[in-house]
């Protein structure tokens, strides 16, 4: 079925000619012409298979036929995501469909000055893109208008409960108009107990779409185990990395000091690598994304933050370095492989003491994953192959350090004290 049986704006299937799409994703098959209704929908879709489109489209069609009437006036639309990379990406993706269209878009996150965010969303942007927390404080500060607001979306809605943002989105659509009727859209990659709540309670008569299980991977990713002692994962993933085939490698990490030291690994075997963790500014942030989807370098180490929603083409393998404690992350995580219908391929190492995880994800899923061992690596090695680098200390320290370790100058002998004086003594 092509894109235009939907009965999208000319200009957008114009658009989306350029970008590549031949025809829609189930996800978009289905929640496409559920949106152009105005229906409220719960879309539950494994990660890649175009969500995005599956709501901006149908949004960027209405909003053209408001500018048509010439009623395109304010902010009509707010979308929701988790992080400010998503946040980007998403606006990133309304200029690329709406490129003939005369819609105005504008992002509001953290981490960057806010006063541009402000200027370009009081310029009389149709749509806002937002993360929750920047999101709210404009709104304390009564610096956004939403009195005409009609569609809310909630992109990556498991992830925003995931990360603690419930009470932020009831803050959120505490302060939007009270109307009869606001459209609301929620998209997610898994569907727990948290986000079926969220829907009856935001939305109104909404209408499930879900393309494959709910807490599934991706048909399109092959996945493999690889149990590993600890101490040995950095020679294993040094030994995959030999093969020519992992070409773009993402590789998950849990804390930002693990990205940090795993990447000074690599780069001390000449490896090509960057890291994305939220330690790190939002410039270097952007820079280690557009290097990573531009080819630049070959590996891309990251903590959760690049897990949702961040749509990167050509990953060829995802490497779980260390394992998810939560399903819902390692689905998230094996989703930026195998997009847009290619094969990919995942790989989790999983020691001894992680096993339980393994366990649960499993029973999740309902799937026992295939287990593999690497040819010709030595499981028993008592140590690891490289190490990091050791950090250079702050200069703070080491003058500290020298102050302490001079020979300290011995001090004048105190005075003697005064003999006491006593009537009998001699």
């Amino acid at each position: 079925m092509p894109f235009s049986e939907f009965g999208l704006e000319d200009g957008i299937l114009r658009a989306i000619k350029k970008v590549g799409y031949v025809r829609p994703t189930p996800v978009q098959a289905a929640a496409i012409p559920k949106v152009m209704r105005g229906d409220d929908i719960t879309a539950i879709a494994q990660t890649g298979t175009g969500k995005t489109a599956a709501f901006v489209l149908p949004m960027l069609h209405q909003l053209s036929l408001r500018k048509a009437e010439n009623k395109l006036h304010g902010t009509l639309a707010l979308i929701l995501a988790p992080t400010r990379e998503l946040a980007i990406q998403i606006t990133e993706s309304i200029h690329s469909y709406g490129r003939h269209l005369s819609i105005r878009v504008a992002a509001i996150y953290g981490g960057v000055d806010e006063n541009s965010q402000i200027r370009a969303a009081r310029k009389g942007a149709n749509i806002i893109v937002a993360t929750p927390g920047r999101l709210i404080d404009l709104l304390e500060r009564h610096k956004l208008d939403f009195s005409r607001l009609e569609v809310l979306v909630l992109d990556e809605a498991d992830r925003m409960l995931h990360m603690g943002f419930l009470p932020d989105i009831e803050t959120i659509v505490a302060a939007l108009p009270k109307r009869q009727r606001r459209q609301t859209l929620m998209f997610s990659a898994t569907f727990p107990r948290e986000v079926e709540s969220l829907a009856k309670r935001f939305q109104h008569d909404p209408k499930r779409v879900q393309v494959g299980a709910k807490n599934n991977p991706a048909e399109t990713v092959k996945q493999a185990i690889y149990e590993v002692p600890p101490h040995l994962k950095d020679a294993m993933l040094l030994a995959l990395l030999k093969d020519e085939t992992f070409t773009r490698v993402l590789v998950f990490v849990r804390m930002k000091d693990g990205a940090n030291r795993l990447t000074e690994i690599l780069r001390k075997e000449k490896i090509s690598v960057t890291r994305l963790h939220s330690g790190r500014t939002q410039e270097k942030r952007q820079k280690a994304l557009a290097d990573f989807k531009q080819g630049a370098v070959r590996v891309l180490v990251a903590t959760d933050l690049a897990a949702r929603g961040i749509d990167i083409d050509g990953v060829s393998h995802v490497v779980n370095y260390d394992f998810p404690v939560n399903p819902e992350d390692y689905i998230h995580r094996i989703g930026r492989t195998g997009r847009a219908e290619h094969e990919g391929e995942a790989i989790s190492f999983v020691p001894k003491g992680d096993l339980n995880l393994l366990g649960i994800l499993e029973m999740a899923i309902g799937q026992r994953l295939p287990r593999k061992q690497l040819r010709g690596f030595d499981y028993y090695a008592k140590s690891p192959a490289i190490e990091a680098a050791p950090a250079k200390k702050d200069w703070r320290k080491r003058t500290r350090e020298r102050e302490v370790a001079k020979p300290q100058k011995p001090t004048a002998r105190p005075p003697k004290a005064a003999a006491k004086k006593f009537p009998n003594s001699r």
